[in-house]
């Protein structure tokens, strides 16, 4: 590798460095430690020196340096980890630059051009590369030791590197901690002692930052049981905040199949960088603080101050701006923020630059004034380009004009909802859509009423009003403590859907996506899919009490949400309890603004909660119990046991509380959802538990427990809810309410906020992504421990074993998918179907594991006998094997009798495993298995647009649009539990060209061994015996045939199982291609053939071959050995 050239004031410092060749400008030099002889003690000394120093010079065993005869100064000018890269970059210097130094007449003159011919080099390396580093000479050297160390595949991608201790023990070893793309790696050496860790992120279990006595902070990791701790970190936050978003990001792409289409920085993984990373999570933070929809990302910032116009001063904050919304929050803990949807400003002005002023216009008569913003005429130039409004003339005049236009726009905010546009553009609704919340058409309300209740929620939306002329109304208007402090009071009926759509963004997605909804309906009327098929089962199940869902207006309405967000989004399609939220959601909103609430809810707010495995339900259950012992530690102790809790609690994360309280209760809890997400949520179930701590500290089981929340949340009451008791739920202990108090929701809400409002949006946050990978490793393994369960009555593998078994055969899934974004090996993934079908392995990742684990060496990841073993074993003809399948194979070659081994090889060389002669296998030598013609009858049915592009055949569609064949998977478990066991008399009979090919196998099987000599004697003896047995039988049974026609077949045949006609699978091809061609007419006159019996009858009687196939295999060996060559395997295909 070429390097900046670098000043060395001494050529041989402290006898580190041997001089390997040199010439009168150039040196040549090897480390010592390096290459021949190792150094002795010395050698030690350098390698903990290269270590733990961090030098160019300390870098590589090789390097080149530059110098002239009369100067003393030396330049480093490359370095190399082999001996043949820092040949290759001497050879060019004496073939490039040698002829041209002495042209020269000066030393000078010489080092200059030196200098700048590699810098030149390097300059033209570098536009290939799409590396962005701070400092790229240091990165470059970090890269080189990271290739050399851990000798990874060249594709991995090093995102950063930092200085560290890993602790073994009690003992810490200095070295370098290297984070890449899909792996946390470690490597020290100290006075010989080397200490090398390589952990995928998809591995980790918990990643969190530490700290106690020995360990004052440290970043500790969990995988595979194993407790690993990182500390004399200098930048600890930033080291565990690059590793957090490393895991998420692998889990995101490799458990999630999110492609990040929207982000560049993340959408290939061989370019990952730490910046790109950093601009993601800042983006991420930022879409889920505004609540702006996935596809923006933050793309400038700006320090300002905000003129308050309801507090008349200006309020520090940071101006932040994406492709289409300007959003300001404020940092001086006045709680304020605002977001500007782009569409909705009308002009951009500056003032003078004195005030480093920009005045914001927006519809609705409003204008924001920002100061003091250091490039503000660029940031209003941006603004104005991303409008799409011109300069104005206006913005040359005096700053006293500005600021009174200002001031009079600001001062004035009218009542006037009509001017606020809301919706923009919508399309003219299909007729078959209800334009109306379900509330107004089964509630009106009586303005004449004067009951005390609708008094009081009269007065609460005058308080409302009065808010909206303060700090306006609609997408831009004020965020404050007020709008929380009215939100926790609770939301009048009557603007309730109003704001539940503009705290959650769901107002920016219809007014930019108008007409879609109606689409989507209009798409999905009629369709028919295991989605559709559960919603029908599921909408009398919601909220069934209400008048609104004793309709067909309410239940039609519902099912056209459902049934279009199905359509919309087929990863999650429908899941239990989105029936519920959407009942809840209709009521008080349009249908449109329901779904687009509904797609807020699952895909921002609840992320991957409404899917099989509800995957965020368990994080934010995982979230709760750490926040119970931080909060509440007299429960701890009480029940060290807090899985109780997520067990109770989840139906309170899954509905919001829907399901627990009754309905005129619930809504307020929604209310503060909306506004707070998830903490809101959180919030109150710790009030919940704080208002219960007696009696359930007093309560002897589980049960008892149920029975004091259940008892709680039905005397949860709404004394200011306008609605008739027809409406309202009726409580389960109506009866009993004589004996219990009631709990007022605004009351406990309110204490909620109170004693816990202090948990911060991004404490939870931070919270959820460590809680993440626990979650998802503890299904895992679940997963692994049911497949184990099934596997082990159907082999002799031990558990443990098993368990290794299944780590190489999940790792080698993910090894295809380390290093490309959109890899067909992410499709034989999918969490939906039953265990066993969970992880399967296409023929490339098949074939290169089971080379690693077959027991005699006979099969190479590229030989067509692992196409052959992998149509065998592939019993139901996808494409994919299964663990089960992976594992009844090995288990047959490692444990099986001599009788079930030969039966495996014979099989082998039958249909659907070997499907013709040896001339068409180079032909089935495939990147991807996709099924040859001879054994694709099963395909013929399928028109070519069925097939994915993996030609793989799926076994589930997506939830959302496809429908499962129930009677298939049904027929398929009625055939496996009446199939018997196959034995030696139903095997076919095996002909000439499959017989000729199962003798190369064997001597395949046995090259290389110690016998190979005697196994190939024996093999040629039995050949000739079954022949002549043949022979005998044809002579005895078809005696009217030449006799002349049989030498030929037999001469070819013995001739083909000789050893000399193949030792290797390459030459198996060859020669048999020979063969075929000088005797194909003579074997295709006969029509002989052998029964396994006969085979199998003549093998016995060698006990060489006999001996060979009962040798125990050290199966522990062999799972240790593939675990360290899995990885190598990949780096050197």
């Amino acid at each position: 590798m070429w390097l900046q050239p670098d000043e060395n004031l001494l050529k041989n410092a402290f006898k580190l460095w041997v001089t390997e060749e040199d010439n009168e400008y150039f040196v040549l030099q090897r480390r010592r430690g390096y290459g021949e002889g190792g150094g002795g003690l010395t050698g030690l000394l350098v390698g903990t020196l290269d270590t733990v120093l961090d030098s160019t010079s300390k870098v590589a065993p090789y390097r080149i340096l530059h110098h002239t005869p009369d100067s003393q100064v030396y330049w480093t000018i490359a370095c190399g980890v082999t001996k043949e890269e820092i040949v290759q970059h001497w050879d060019w210097l004496q073939q490039n630059i040698m002829r041209t130094l002495s042209v020269f007449d000066s030393s000078e003159d010489i080092t200059s051009f030196v200098q700048g011919k590699i810098r030149g080099l390097i300059a033209e390396e570098g536009k290939s590369s799409l590396v962005q580093e701070e400092d790229p000479e240091k990165f470059r050297e970090a890269l080189l030791r990271f290739e050399k160390w851990f000798e990874l595949p060249p594709k991995e991608k090093l995102v950063t590197y930092y200085s560290c201790s890993y602790w073994r023990g009690k003992v810490p070893c200095q070295g370098w901690l290297y984070l890449s793309t899909n792996f946390l790696c470690f490597y020290s050496y100290l006075l010989g002692a080397e200490v090398k860790l390589i952990i995928s992120w998809d591995e980790i279990w918990r990643l969190e930052k530490t700290s106690n006595v020995i360990l004052t902070e440290s970043i500790h990791v969990l995988a595979h049981g194993e407790d690993h701790y990182f500390s004399m970190l200098m930048h600890l936050n930033e080291t565990f905040v690059i590793m957090e978003q490393l895991a998420d990001y692998s889990i995101k792409r490799l458990f999630d199949k999110e492609a990040f289409q929207r982000e560049p920085a993340l959408s290939d993984p061989m370019q990952i960088t730490k910046r790109g990373l950093e601009a993601h999570a800042k983006s991420e933070q930022f879409r889920t603080f505004f609540r702006l929809p996935k596809e923006e990302n933050l793309l400038e910032v700006h320090e300002s101050f905000l003129w308050v116009p309801f507090s008349h001063f200006n309020t520090l904050g940071k101006i932040c701006l994406s492709e289409n919304y300007l959003c300001f929050a404020s940092q001086d803990g006045s709680q304020c923020h605002v977001i500007i949807p782009m569409r909705e400003v009308i002009n951009v002005e500056k003032s003078d630059s004195s005030s480093r002023a920009l005045t914001v216009c927006v519809r609705g008569k409003k204008a924001l004034r920002f100061a003091e913003v250091r490039d503000y005429q660029r940031l209003a130039n941006t603004i104005r380009s991303k409008c799409g409004i011109s300069a104005s003339p206006q913005h040359s005049a005096s700053s006293d004009a500005i600021r009174g236009a200002c001031q009079s726009l600001i001062n004035h905010f009218e009542d006037n909802p009509e001017d606020v546009t809301l919706m923009v553009g919508q399309k003219d609704s299909s007729k078959a859509v209800s334009t109306e919340a379900l509330m107004t058409v089964f509630h009106p309300q009586d303005v004449e009423n004067l009951d005390p209740k609708m008094l009081k929620e009269k007065m609460k939306e005058q308080s409302w009003n009065i808010h909206f002329s303060e700090y306006g109304r609609g997408t831009s208007m004020f965020f404050t403590r007020k709008t929380r402090d009215l939100i926790v009071r609770g939301v009048p009926e009557a603007l309730r859907g109003e704001l539940w759509m503009l705290f959650s963004g769901a107002v920016n997605d219809m007014a930019t996506h108008p007409g879609y909804y109606t689409d989507l309906v209009e798409q999905s009327l009629g369709t028919s899919t295991l989605a559709t098929d559960e919603i029908e089962r599921d909408l009398h199940r919601s909220l069934p009490e209400h008048p609104a869902f004793q309709s067909d207006t309410g239940i039609s309405a519902l099912r056209r949400v459902l049934t279009a967000y199905a359509y919309r989004n087929p990863k999650i399609g429908y899941c239990q309890a989105m029936n519920i939220l959407t009942s809840v959601l209709l009521l008080y909103a349009k249908e449109e603004e329901a779904f687009w609430l509904l797609v807020a809810v699952c895909e921002r707010m609840l992320p991957d909660y409404f899917n099989r495995r509800i995957i965020g339900a368990l994080v934010d259950q995982a979230v709760f119990e750490d926040l119970i012992r931080e909060n509440l530690p007299q429960l701890v102790d009480h029940m060290t046991d807090l899985s109780f809790f997520s067990s109770v609690s989840l139906s309170w994360f899954l509905t919001l509380f829907i399901s627990v309280l009754p309905i005129e209760s619930a809504v307020n809890v929604v209310d503060c959802f909306f506004y707070d997400g998830i903490k809101a949520i959180l919030q109150l179930g710790l009030a919940v538990l704080d208002y219960n701590m007696e009696a359930l500290i007093s309560c002897q089981d589980d049960a008892e427990a149920v029975t004091i929340l259940n008892k709680f949340f039905d005397s949860v009451t709404n004394k200011d809810s306008p609605l008739p008791p027809t409406v309202q739920q009726a409580s389960v202990s109506n009866n009993d309410k004589t004996s219990h108090f009631n709990v007022d929701i605004s009351e406990l809400i309110k204490e909620a906020y109170e004693k816990y409002g202090n948990i911060r949006s991004e404490e939870v946050e931070s919270s959820r992504k460590r809680n993440k990978l626990y979650v998802i490793q503890t299904l895992e393994d679940t997963t692994k421990q049911n497949v184990i369960r099934v596997v082990t009555n159907e082999v002799r593998f031990s558990p443990l074993h098993l368990d290794k078994l299944y780590n190489l055969f999940k790792r080698q899934h993910f090894l295809c998918c380390y290093w490309a974004m959109k890899s067909p090996a992410l499709l034989h993934h999918d969490p939906s179907l039953a265990y066993l079908e969970q992880y399967q392995l296409g023929f490339q990742q098949f074939s290169m594991l089971f080379s690693l684990l077959e027991p005699w060496a006979f099969c190479n990841p590229k030989s067509t006998l692992s196409l052959w073993i992998f149509r065998l074993i592939d019993e139901n003809q996808d494409g994919l094997v299964n663990f089960k399948e992976f594992c009844c194979a090995l288990d047959t070659l490692y444990s099986g009798s001599f009788t079930n081994k030969l039966k495996f090889l014979f099989k082998l060389h039958l249909p659907p495993a070997f499907t013709g002669s040896p001339l068409h296998v180079k032909e089935q030598r495939i990147q991807h298995f996709t099924p040859v013609p001879e054994d694709s009858s099963h395909l013929s049915r399928l028109a070519a647009f069925d097939l994915p592009e993996d030609g793989v055949i799926r076994k589930s569609p997506e939830r959302g649009r496809g429908k499962v064949d129930l009677q298939a998977y049904l027929k398929q478990w009625q055939n496996e539990i009446l199939k018997k066991e196959e034995t030696i008399k139903d095997l076919p009979r095996i002909n000439q060209t499959q017989f000729i090919q199962f003798s190369k196998t064997l001597y395949n099987i046995f090259h290389g061994d110690p016998e190979e000599e005697s196994l190939y004697q024996a093999v040629a003896h039995v050949t000739s015996l079954l022949l002549r047995m043949e022979e005998v039988g044809r002579r005895l049974h078809e005696s009217s045939s030449p006799p002349e026609s049989t030498k030929p077949a037999n001469t070819a045949a013995a001739e083909s199982s000789t050893p000399e006609a193949s030792t290797t699978p390459e030459n198996s091809d060859t020669s048999s291609s020979c063969n075929r061609r000088d005797a194909g007419p003579d074997l295709t006159e006969m029509d002989w053939s052998f029964s396994f019996e006969q085979v199998l009858a003549s093998l016995l009687n060698e006990p060489t071959i006999v001996r060979f196939f009962e040798r125990p295999v050290d199966i522990q060996t062999k799972l240790g050995q593939a675990k360290v060559a899995q990885l190598k395997l990949k780096a050197n295909k």
